[in-house]
């Protein structure tokens, strides 16, 4: 296939924002694999900022940077992303390049506790404000599940509000496969 997959085309939009030095935050830890790449693409003098709600997930994120020995380059934080923006040191502010979202649950856990529409929306809009000119944020939208659907909705309603003026919006997903596929939805920062 030629064409690029969600997540590949995910980490494409995150390696042209992003820069060593940068500051990116990973909005939803989960097993760690984001918080990692970002890790990667800030380099030694860059900071990633990672939430999850769940302990487990911190705890995955944590074994998984400390294995890639990364972890010096990670605040990790056990609570949600509509607290990012408070979390994010002053200094580390103005190279906030980049954050990425994985909405829904985390696989193989309880498929009860997932993102909620109105703290995403706050972890957005903190982070879209905090961000420097040509930030992006992405996030990869799972709806195959009651509360992922009220969450899509409320997301496109959001970003279709955002005045073109002050941001690039783009959404990418295939349209003709089956059982709700995820999709993206990127917001560049003008």
């Amino acid at each position: 296939m030629k064409l690029k997959g969600i997540l590949p085309f995910a980490r494409e939009l995150l390696d042209h924002a992003i820069t060593e030095g940068d500051t990116a935050v990973d909005a939803t830890a989960g097993n760690g694999h984001d918080t990692c790449y970002l890790a990667k693409l800030v380099g030694q003098k860059g900071r990633v900022y990672s939430f999850d709600v769940q302990e487990a997930a911190v705890e995955a994120t944590k074994a998984r940077l400390h294995k890639e020995e990364l972890l010096e380059r990670v605040d990790l934080h056990h609570t949600g992303h509509e607290h990012a923006v408070e979390m994010i040191q002053p200094e580390h502010l103005p190279t906030l390049k980049a954050a990425i979202f994985n909405l829904g649950y985390l696989p193989g856990s309880d498929k009860s506790i997932t993102t909620h529409a109105e703290t995403t929306i706050k972890a957005i809009s903190g982070l879209f404000h905090a961000m420097t000119a040509e930030g992006i944020i992405v996030l990869v939208v799972y709806h195959g599940h009651a509360e992922g659907a009220i969450e899509k909705e409320a997301i496109l309603d959001y970003v279709r509000q955002l005045p073109q003026e002050k941001a690039h919006v783009l959404q990418y997903g295939f349209v003709n496969q089956k059982n709700a596929p995820p999709f993206i939805v990127a917001i560049e920062k003008r």
